[in-house]
This record gives structure tokens, sequence and C-alpha cells, in this order.
């Protein structure tokens, strides 16, 4: 009787664990965060037209952020992007096209162009 009770003792460690394996493989929680999925490549260029359009319009506040997309030439990259702007009573926005060199991300140079409503 000792051994088919040693037995029936190591069966029940064993349905035990294999209980507690398959209930922590089913409630998983996934372990990536945000930062771990990336920021999207045209998010530092963002950063750059904001900040370089509040320099050229210290009195306006920003009150929208639109990117418009990217142009991809042989050496050089174009990010395009639209924000709006609020100075006083008036509203207008703001195009900004920053042009660098793709390989070492040197900006070449940032244009501004208003917009009525």
């Amino acid at each position: 009787m000792p051994k088919e009770y040693e037995r029936l003792i190591q069966l029940r460690k064993f349905c035990v664990t294999l209980g507690i394996i398959l209930v922590m493989i089913a409630v998983h929680i996934p372990t990536i965060s945000y930062a771990q999925q990336g920021i999207p490549a045209h998010a530092q260029w963002g950063y750059v037209a904001i900040k370089e359009t509040k320099a050229k319009y210290p009195q306006a506040k920003i009150i929208d952020y639109l990117h418009e997309g990217s142009e991809v030439n042989e050496d050089s990259s174009i990010e395009k992007f639209k924000l709006w702007l609020k100075q006083s009573d008036k509203e207008f926005g703001v195009h900004v096209r920053i042009k660098y060199i793709t390989k070492t991300n040197k900006i070449v140079k940032i244009e501004f162009q208003e917009t009525t409503p």
C-alpha cells in the first residue's frame, strides 16, 4: 500500500503542477509595451516642425497638427506637415516641409507656407 500511496501523491503533484501551468498559459498577459512597438519615423520630424513653427510664430498657439506624408528622393527625403495656429482672433494654417538627407537625417531646408481657412 505505501507504493500505491506514493504513486497517488506523485500523480496528484503532477496534476496540480500541470493545472498551474495551464492556468498561467491561459491568462498570460502580453508584455509588449508601447515603447517597444516603435515610434513612427515622421515623429521626430513632427517635433522639429512644431519647434520651428513656434520659433517663427512665437505669439501663436498651435491648436492642431497633421502629418501629410513623405517624399523620398535619391539622397533626400521631405516630411510634410500642416499645423493650425491661432493668434489673437486670427486662425490660419501653416504647411511645413522639412527636407533632410536620408542617410544622416541632416536638415537641408525648412519651408513654411501660410494658408487661410
